[in-house]
């Protein structure tokens, strides 16, 4: 008995196209590393980018559980004395790139390295409902019916 490993020609890379409204922020963005990583495929294969091209339309209306709104602090350093600076989520989505909140959670799920990397870059997320990926014909992927969990109730 041999262990199956899948060379890179062999994967198929499928497209899909996930909206994001009323999606609880954590669950959605686990569900979305594994799609990119390949973890839902039986030809798995931990070294080889596997994963599928995954579109994320409606991101301004993403939603977070209790008080994470509000409370969720990101924080970055600019590299000179006292340059510490913070945004909340709140802050983040109702900024000029709302998109942004769910691509840093997506990306921190995802393997540090070159292989992370270039499949971060399979992920493509816009604030609105247009996007410029109607000719590769995205399956649309139902998040919300996985898990009642999933959706934020209001």
């Amino acid at each position: 008995m041999k262990t199956y490993s899948a060379k890179p020609t062999e994967v198929e890379k499928k497209w899909l196209l996930i909206d994001a409204e009323g999606l609880v922020l954590g669950r959605l963005a686990a569900i979305v590393a594994n799609r990119l990583r390949g973890k839902h495929k039986p030809m798995y294969t931990p070294h080889i980018d596997c994963g599928d091209n995954v579109v994320i339309i409606n991101a301004e209306k993403v939603g977070l559980t209790g008080n994470k709104m509000k409370n969720k602090t990101f924080y970055w350093h600019t590299g000179h004395p006292g340059g510490i600076k913070s945004r909340t989520a709140e802050q983040t989505l109702n900024s000029a790139h709302p998109e942004r909140l769910i691509m840093k959670a997506v990306q921190r799920m995802l393997p540090r390295g070159p292989l992370g990397r270039a499949q971060f870059g399979n992920l493509r997320v816009y604030a609105g409902t247009e996007h410029p990926h109607e000719a590769q014909q995205p399956e649309v992927l139902d998040v919300a019916s996985m898990n009642s969990k999933n959706t934020r109730s209001v």
